[in-house]
């Protein structure tokens, strides 16, 4: 980043500053013109007497004279405001790309961040400084050399004609600009540092608000919810301060900035009205310059508060450089395809006197160096204690912590000095704390892959010609101009050439890393859109008609509840019995179904809107007597729970005002109360007897009118056709097409083995997984288990075959049996390369050829698993702790 604000204003726009100065300057004359128009109406059109006029070879009497000149004020002032409106957009057109360029400088300065900088600086922080700190800047760039030029020179243009009808009132004007150019400057000076100070305060909020959203679990643990809150009121209460203070002083210069802008009128009434009395000064030249004092302030009170934002901008600036412009910066690397990795496979990889603390970043340093010398391809192990500096060793050698002094070399080439093109081809690393993006499973494990556009003909960009003028922008704000939604797979470093083959090589690395069944079980709870993939839908309702045919069975028939249209489902909600679909609309949604309007007609056209409105009435009242004197936290509620503890008072309430009361006499806000509890009413599940058989009849007829109302248009529920896929539910869901009866003891694991079965037997397990691939994995990977966030980022490692994979503990949150398994999946699939594995259980070493034990920051013993666990002085004592 540059210095100071100003030079990176010159660097970056200097040409479009020039234009803009060009175009302001242009301007000018005409403004003049605007200015001297108005004093020749008054004195020669209105108060004039030598007529008719000879202009331009023609005639005119006063009348047509006045109108000429009023036509040509109209058109000077319709040319000045074109001036300002090109001028202005092209201001905010120079801005915007420069903040964009300054937002993109900040934004690479952090993903040139070493890893430690992060422990010193929150998420919040640092977006708070990348946007809201930024936006500001924006504008006063586009303003920063136009602006003082456009209004200093209105400023210059208006005294300049002031002088010319009368030096004395041209004195008066200006008589206390150097009082308001002397005082103004030393009070910004306290506003200035008022304002530093606030920028800084609330960095720290954002830094304090990111910090507790990120732990919210502990807040909810620990139940600090009145700590938190206080603590942001007292960082609200010190903004508070500061910015009463900013308030004070700003207000203080505009009071004195008004005061003395209305003691120059008082100068122009009384020496101006002496003139003109006296025969000094024309009446019209008085009046054009009492005009041109108005237009005067403007730009006088313009240059003022740019001052102001100047200073603003000034420190801001400042603030941002201080915090992205760092010595420790990772080196800026030339733009450029990548080329093949030019670390070597094989050979000697030393790591000699590394220091494993980062000084840099605060850390105590160890006590000893660390060294290392292994003959690649190898299998070894690195165990140690914790706070010895096992830890600090993965990411060293997985190259994501540059060494404190000392050097690691791969055969001749130092890995330390080399690109992080050639490290990030030939090294993969997995740390203990995985990090997943918002998106899709595969995206995440697709991300190690995408280093270039290799196949920039592929992409989403439907319009080729809104692409192109983005990407001019781009490059005129300084940005990058490739198309992210290009194909950026590098399907070589995956050893595949289609995406065919990637998907297929996607899900053997998952097995390879334990996450078959994992992907399984997120394919069968996906959902696929038939149209787009007919095939894949045809082959799912075989897998439907298939499992019908097996739940026929008498042995097993009894734990689902097959859809039928002609057929009342007790495990379904009377809501969904109604619908017999899926929501499109929300207002459709069961939830919602009480305030439908078409709902309410189909309840009055089958005449079950009273009978409804009864049965919430008995509903409401078999809760609150059940209820009465069960505890809040018991299980009854959730069995029952289309009502809630804090709502059995309510219902008490109700049940008493409305006794005795016809369902036509209710108020309309106690009907809908009483309307919605039936909707949620499911018979196996509640078997509260209120859902008989014939009130059943009468519901199936109810859903047949309901799918009838819909046939003038596409209906906003998706209704369960036995013969279609219904796109708006899972896999799963579309398979079963029914529902788990309740009450059955391990219906759920029965029917899912079934499930199972029938998609093996079809030969659809791969499709379902790949489905699952498409299945997105929420903010941080939230919709995953920690254990399959860990594997998605193992497969992210494991994709892009790297020579050398450094395993950083990130197996310690696994069971034994499955961090074993991991083992040897990956000591077969590395079985010709290197992997490392940094772990804290010392027994998992016995599957490596070489185990390394660290201590103090240095290797204290190094050799075979058997050698050490029998003679070895460190080794069997972390074997016993770690057992």
């Amino acid at each position: 980043m540059e210095s100071s604000i100003f030079r990176f204003i010159f660097k970056y726009s200097g040409k479009e500053q020039i234009s803009l100065l060009l175009l302001t300057m242009v301007a000018f004359p005409f403004l003049y013109l605007t200015l001297d128009l108005p004093k020749t109406i008054i004195n020669e059109a209105i108060g004039g007497t030598h007529f008719p006029q000879h202009l331009f070879g023609h005639e005119l009497d006063q009348v047509p004279y006045l109108i000429m000149l009023c036509c040509l004020f109209l058109v000077l002032v319709l040319i000045n405001g074109a001036f300002k409106f090109c001028i202005n957009v092209y201001r905010g057109v120079v801005g915007e790309r420069m903040l964009r360029r300054l937002r993109y400088q900040l934004y690479d300065h952090v993903l040139r961040f070493p890893v430690g900088r992060f422990r010193r600086m929150s998420q919040g922080e640092i977006v708070s400084m990348i946007t809201a700190e930024t936006e500001p800047l924006g504008g006063f760039i586009g303003d920063s050399i136009a602006l003082p030029a456009f209004q200093g020179g209105t400023l210059l243009t208006i005294l300049v004609f002031m002088f010319v009808q009368d030096p004395v009132l041209g004195i008066a004007a200006i008589a206390l600009y150097p009082v308001q150019a002397y005082f103004i400057p030393k009070l910004q000076k306290r506003l200035n540092i008022l304002k530093k100070e606030r920028v800084v305060k609330v960095r720290k909020l954002s830094e304090r608000i990111g910090e507790v959203v990120g732990g919210i679990r502990e807040v909810h643990v620990n139940d600090t919810r009145e700590f938190e809150l206080a603590d942001y009121s007292r960082r609200m209460s010190e903004i508070y301060v500061i910015r009463y203070q900013i308030y004070v002083q700003k207000f203080l210069i505009k009071f004195l900035n008004n005061f003395m802008a209305q003691i120059t009128p008082f100068f122009f009434y009384s020496i101006g009205g002496y003139l003109v009395i006296k025969g000094d000064l024309s009446f019209g030249a008085l009046v054009a310059v009492l005009a041109a004092y108005k237009d005067l302030s403007s730009p006088w009170k313009e240059l003022l508060n740019f001052y102001q934002i100047k200073e603003d901008a000034r420190i801001k600036y400042d603030l941002l450089n201080e915090t992205f412009s760092t010595d420790d910066l990772l080196p800026a690397q030339k733009r450029e395809q990548p080329q093949p990795a030019a670390l070597p496979a094989t050979g000697n990889w030393r790591v000699t006197n590394v220091n494993l603390a980062d000084t840099v970043e605060g850390e105590a340093p160890f006590p000893y160096s660390f060294s290392m010398d292994l003959n690649l391809p190898a299998k070894s192990a690195i165990v140690g204690e914790g706070g010895g500096g096992r830890e600090q060793v993965g990411a060293i050698l997985g190259g994501v912590r540059k060494p404190s002094g000392g050097g690691m070399r791969l055969g001749e080439e130092d890995v330390v000095a080399a690109s992080a093109s050639a490290r990030a081809g030939r090294i993969g690393y997995v740390a203990q704390e995985p990090i997943l993006r918002v998106g899709s499973v595969k995206d995440n494990v697709y991300y190690g892959l995408l280093r270039w556009p290799y196949n920039p003909s592929v992409s989403s960009t439907e319009d080729p010609a809104a692409f192109e003028s983005m990407r001019k922008h781009a490059i005129a704000s300084g940005n990058s101009d490739l198309d992210s939604e290009a194909d950026w797979i590098d399907y070589a470093a995956a050893g595949v050439d289609s995406q065919e083959a990637l998907t297929r090589r996607t899900l053997q690395v998952l097995t390879l890393v334990d996450m078959d069944k994992d992907i399984y079980e997120l394919g069968l709870q996906g959902v696929i859109d038939p149209e787009a993939r007919p095939e894949l839908g045809e082959q799912l309702l075989a897998a439907r008609r298939e499992m019908r045919t097996r739940l026929a069975e008498p042995s097993i028939a009894s734990l689902v509840e097959l859809f039928d249209r002609d057929t009342y489902n007790t495990n379904m909600s009377v809501a969904e019995n109604l619908l017999f679909g899926t929501p499109r609309d929300r207002s459709f949604d069961p939830d919602n179904l009480a305030d439908n309007a078409y709902v309410r007609k189909v309840l009055h056209e089958t005449g079950l809107m009273n009978d409804f409105i009864d049965m919430g009435r008995k509903v409401a009242e078999l809760m609150v007597d059940l209820f009465a004197d069960v505890e809040p936290g018991s299980e009854l509620f959730e069995q029952f729970s289309f009502i809630d503890a804090d709502d059995l008072p309510e219902f008490k309430l109700l049940l008493n005002r409305t006794s005795g009361l016809d369902a036509g006499d209710l108020d309309v806000a106690d009907r809908n109360r009483l309307l919605a509890l039936p909707f949620k009413l499911t018979p196996a599940r509640h078997r509260l007897g209120l859902i008989d058989e014939p009130l059943q009849a009468r519901l199936l007829e109810a859903r047949h009118i309901f799918a009838r109302g819909f046939d003038a248009g596409p209906p906003p529920v998706n209704f369960f056709d036995v013969e279609s896929y219904n796109a708006e539910v899972s896999i799963q869901d579309n398979i079963l097409f029914g529902r788990l009866a309740y009450g059955r003891a391990r219906s759920s694991a029965i029917v899912g083995e079934l499930i199972r079965d029938v998609v093996e037997n079809l030969d659809l397990v791969e499709l379902v997984r790949e489905v699952g691939l498409e299945q997105p994995v929420g903010i941080g990977g939230s919709r995953l288990t920690p254990a399959q966030r860990q594997k998605v980022s193992l497969a992210r490692a494991v994709i892009k075959r790297p020579d050398i994979l450094v395993i950083d503990d990130a197996t310690a949150s696994f069971d034994s049996r499955t961090e074993t398994r991991l083992v040897e999946n990956l000591s077969r699939e590395f079985s010709e390369r290197t992997l490392v594995w940094v772990s804290q259980r010392a027994a998992l070493a016995e599957s490596f050829d070489r185990l390394l034990v660290v201590q103090g920051g240095r290797v204290v013993e190094e050799g075979e698993f058997s050698t050490l666990s029998a003679s070895g002085d460190h080794f069997p004592r972390l074997l016993t702790e770690t057992a």
